[in-house]
């Protein structure tokens, strides 16, 4: 068994907040496995990395030895959640709800340890409140504190429609927390006002009142906006082995080591070494390709993460892919590094340097599906899926 220092080490790696830690420090002492709750609404349930932030949060608290509570908000996903939302959401069907759950179940025990995790659904204990109870349950809050949440104040502000039932849901997300005795809540920082509604009505039942944990919204592979499939920035937990393998070799350099932090299990001593290595000259890379055998590992297998490259030009972004892209050795000669428009021409993409200004010109350069752009400089060991125009592709890789 982990000491609480060593256990709070591994609880708070790229968390954003612990809320308050000392509540968690005090059921640590009490040496007991604790209830950790997450609710899921399966509105979604394809996943990409962005999701899998929490459920990585939820396997270490497994590994530590605790109760996970993977909760699937069927009653309030028929509600819709009103987090983060310029408009009132359709709710969902009941079948619809149960479809998505199991696609839900499919995809996090990918991660989480199935045996040791307790799938429960808040309809179990919600659809027997009836009518004096939740009228009881509404009164222990009040709409000017559900004004202060930031979307509804928006929405407020905005003179755009809050029905009724949306105020409900906080609170029976709060109320989950009563029916499961939760000790700790995990959740994103955007379901921080909903968190702590649960530790304000476990205090109103008698309980003791949860400690919360918020994680961060991941970023995309773009390095700016959230992980999202709709901006077209993601890695899907579905997604083929070539596909994520091209997709995560192509983040910027300065993204991996989050993305190190937020989804890998490597232990940060390690992370850290990487980085040192990185910063004194070693190719990044290297280290995104070891972080991608691991994700194609947890995701697939490990024959499919040692064999992920192979297919890894399905994912460039202009024109139609073939299936097997050829590759390439281009010798360095001698040199310690090779400019791009070098590459082409060695590489058989373009005719001569001529036709390497050209396509470079155009912006017609892709390398690991993204668009190539600045002075870009191959060493020994480069390892990429480059296309000049929609027609030139290969594999390339560079050798002395």
């Amino acid at each position: 068994m982990a000491t609480i220092e060593e256990a709070l080490a591994v609880i708070k790696r790229g968390i954003d907040e612990l809320i308050p830690e000392e509540d968690l420090i005090a059921k640590l002492k009490e040496d007991r496995p604790l209830r950790i709750k997450a609710g899921f609404d399966p509105t979604a349930p394809d996943l990409h990395l962005g999701h899998t932030v929490l459920i990585n949060k939820l396997r270490q608290f497994q590994d530590l030895g605790h109760e996970i509570i993977f909760l699937i908000g069927d009653f309030t996903g028929m509600i819709g959640d009103p987090t983060g939302k310029s408009a009132t959401r359709p709710p969902l069907t009941e079948e619809q709800v149960r479809k998505n759950a199991i696609t839900y179940k499919e995809q996090v025990f990918k991660i989480l340890d199935p045996e040791k995790t307790r799938v429960v659904f808040n309809s179990e204990w919600m659809s027997q409140m009836n009518a004096a109870s939740m009228i009881q349950l509404a009164g222990q809050y009040t709409v000017a504190r559900m004004l202060e949440r930031d979307d509804f104040t928006k929405r407020y502000r905005a003179e755009q429609p809050i029905a009724i039932h949306e105020f409900l849901y906080p609170l029976i997300q709060g109320y989950d927390s009563v029916a499961l005795e939760a000790d700790v809540e995990l959740g994103g920082t955007d379901q921080k006002f909903n968190l702590l509604m649960g530790r304000i009505l476990q205090k109103h039942y008698g309980q003791a009142p949860q400690a919360i944990i918020t994680v961060p919204i991941l970023e995309g592979l773009d390095g700016v906006q959230k992980m999202s499939k709709s901006l077209g920035n993601y890695v899907g937990v579905s997604d083929s082995p070539g596909e994520m393998y091209t997709k995560l070799l192509s983040m910027p350099d300065e993204l991996l080591w989050r993305y190190f932090e937020l989804l890998s299990f490597r232990p940060m001593a390690e992370v850290e070494q990487f980085r040192a290595e990185v910063g004194a000259g070693a190719n990044p890379q290297d280290y995104k390709k070891l972080l991608a055998e691991e994700l194609i590992t947890r995701f697939h297998d490990e024959e499919a993460a040692k064999t992920a490259h192979k297919s890894a030009g399905n994912r460039v972004a202009l024109g139609e892919i073939p299936e097997n892209v050829p590759l390439v050795e281009v010798s360095l000669e001698g040199q310690d590094e090779m400019p791009m428009a070098a590459v082409l021409r060695l590489a058989g993409l373009v005719k001569n340097g001529a036709a390497a200004r050209d396509v470079l010109g155009r912006g017609a350069v892709y390398i690991d599906g993204k668009q190539f752009e600045g002075d870009r400089r191959f060493v020994k060991g480069d390892d990429c899926v480059v296309q000049a125009g929609k027609k030139k592709i290969a594999r390339v890789v560079i050798v002395e």
